[in-house]
């Protein structure tokens, strides 16, 4: 399947906010699509993607905004795991 430039572009944004296994599963693309073009973007900048394809529907508003939130809480949840991590580590050395 073909997709144009703006969504690829969008794919790559959602990529660095959410990273690129959680973008791809989002966007029910391969993964290894996903890395393909962000090797692309770091190779060749601005002339990446140059192609025509087939279009992602826009979105309205509202589903913009659930998916920043969804991309938020994501982030959000993984920062408390990697703080519960953190606290059951030392919880445990302070034992000793």
């Amino acid at each position: 399947m073909k997709y144009d430039k703006e969504f690829k572009l969008q794919a790559l944004k959602l990529s660095d906010e959410i990273g690129t296994k959680a973008a791809a599963n989002e966007l029910g693309i391969s993964y290894y699509t996903l890395t393909d073009w962000r090797k692309a973007r770091k190779e060749h900048s601005d002339q990446a993607f140059v192609s025509s394809g087939h279009q992602a529907p826009p979105l309205d508003e509202k589903e913009r905004q659930i998916q920043e939130l969804e991309a938020r809480l994501r982030e959000n949840e993984l920062e408390n795991e990697i703080l519960k991590e953190a606290l059951g580590f030392f919880n445990t050395s302070r034992k000793k």
